[in-house]
C-alpha cells in the first residue's frame, strides 16, 4: 500500500479561502474593476449585507482586496482587487468554465 503525502498547508489554506461561501463570487464581481458596496451587493445575489461586509474584510486581510476611502460628502468607499486578487481570478475563471462545462451533465447515482 502506497502512503499518500499529506496535503500541503499552503494548498489547504488556499482551498479554504476559495471554498468559503461567497468568496469566489465577490472576487469574480471585482474582476471588472473597482466597485462600491452596493455594486457588489447587486452583483452577488442573495448575499446579506453582514456577510458581504465580513467577506470583504476577510479578503482584505488576506491581501486579495483593497478598500479605498475618499473623504467626501458622502464618503466614497471602493473595493479593488490587488495583484494577488487579480492572480486569483484565473482560478475563479477556471472554476466558472468547469461549472459551465458540466452544468448539463447527468449527476451520478
Amino acid at each position: 500500500m502506497v502512503e499518500e503525502a499529506p496535503i500541503c498547508e499552503h494548498f489547504q489554506r488556499a482551498a479554504e479561502l476559495i471554498g468559503k461561501r461567497w468568496n469566489p463570487q465577490v472576487v469574480r464581481a471585482l474582476q471588472t474593476g473597482s466597485a462600491r458596496f452596493g455594486d457588489l451587493k447587486h452583483s452577488v445575489p442573495n448575499i446579506s449585507d453582514a456577510t458581504l461586509s465580513d467577506r470583504l474584510k476577510e479578503l482584505e486581510a488576506e491581501g486579495i482586496v483593497t478598500r479605498d476611502v475618499t473623504p467626501s460628502t458622502p464618503v466614497l468607499i471602493e473595493y479593488h482587487l490587488t495583484d494577488r486578487g487579480r492572480d486569483l481570478t484565473k482560478v475563479v475563471e477556471e472554476l466558472a468554465a468547469w461549472a459551465e462545462r458540466w452544468s448539463g451533465a447527468p449527476q451520478p447515482a
